[in-house]
């Protein structure tokens, strides 16, 4: 499949800041991934879903002192892995777990080591939710369990689990070309028991989980929350990121209502991971 990369220029005085706001609202319209620049940030969606109207229409636009510039092309399938090579560098978690690409050499030893290929998939560490994932597991006895991650992108939050000692893990993605990619790392990470799949969470029936990992956007996740109450185990743990602070209220009110009790979160750069466990 083919994307969009959405350049978007800022001039503002705190570029930074409308950068956050952007992709809080660009994350809510379809966009998976972001790679932030001088300039301001590039972000990426599927062709099919690209709309430029609602890029025009987003209230960023509307800030005062602020010039947003768009400029938009297709990046083909094939091309993709020069354009993250070009900007993916190691990734440490905690002292504890390093993501690195198989172009990568002279890295740090880490407890975990796990080796991502760069494609066209949410979740290589840059991304704040994902690293934030990523501490939150590191933080968790997975000894045994029996792990979901919705949304798995790369694959690299099920990667972590199997490393810290889950024994029965599903991954699933709705995009195709995500599915292809996590099939590769795990196999890659020596991780081939993982069972991906393609889909989204009609996929969960008949199934009780441990622990859910789920790093989406927030729409998804206020739609599948309840779906994913259904099959967490009591007393379970489930893990919410591609989340704002802002949205956390809204989500503790879904969660309230399947029983999901709030632990904590974890934030970095207004971005969150919420932890919760079921009553």
């Amino acid at each position: 499949m083919d994307y969009i990369e959405l350049r978007c220029k800022i001039a503002a005085k705190d570029v930074r800041t409308i950068s956050d706001i952007l992709i809080a609202e660009l994350n809510e319209i379809g966009y998976e991934s972001y790679d932030e620049t001088e300039e301001g940030v590039n972000a990426y969606i599927l062709e099919k879903f690209f709309d430029l109207e609602k890029v025009n229409q987003l209230q960023a636009n509307q800030i005062a002192d602020t010039d947003i510039v768009y400029e938009w092309e297709v990046i083909e399938t094939q091309n993709w892995n020069e354009v993250w090579e070009s900007n993916f560098e190691p990734i440490v978690v905690e002292q504890k777990c390093i993501i690195r690409a198989p172009f990568h050499t002279n890295t740090p030893k880490c407890e975990y080591e796990i080796i991502i290929e760069p494609k066209m998939s949410f979740g290589t560490g840059h991304h704040e939710t994902t690293f934030l994932m990523l501490k939150t597991i590191l933080d968790l006895d997975l000894q045994g369990k029996n792990v979901l991650d919705m949304g798995c992108g790369t694959g690299v939050l099920a990667i972590l689990a199997k490393l810290k000692g889950a024994t029965d893990i599903t991954a699933i993605d709705i995009d195709e070309w995500a599915y292809n990619n996590a099939v590769e790392n795990v196999q890659k990470n020596n991780c081939s028991d993982i069972k991906v799949l393609q889909g989204d969470a009609s996929l969960l029936t008949n199934q009780q989980f441990d622990v859910i990992i789920a790093n989406i956007n927030r729409n998804i996740l206020m739609d599948d929350i309840k779906n994913y109450a259904k099959v967490l185990k009591s007393g379970g743990v489930l893990l919410l990121s591609g989340l704002y602070d802002k949205d956390l209220p809204m989500i503790k009110t879904e969660t309230d209502t399947n029983r999901l009790d709030y632990i904590s979160h974890i934030e970095k750069n207004s971005w969150i991971a919420a932890r919760f466990t079921k009553m």
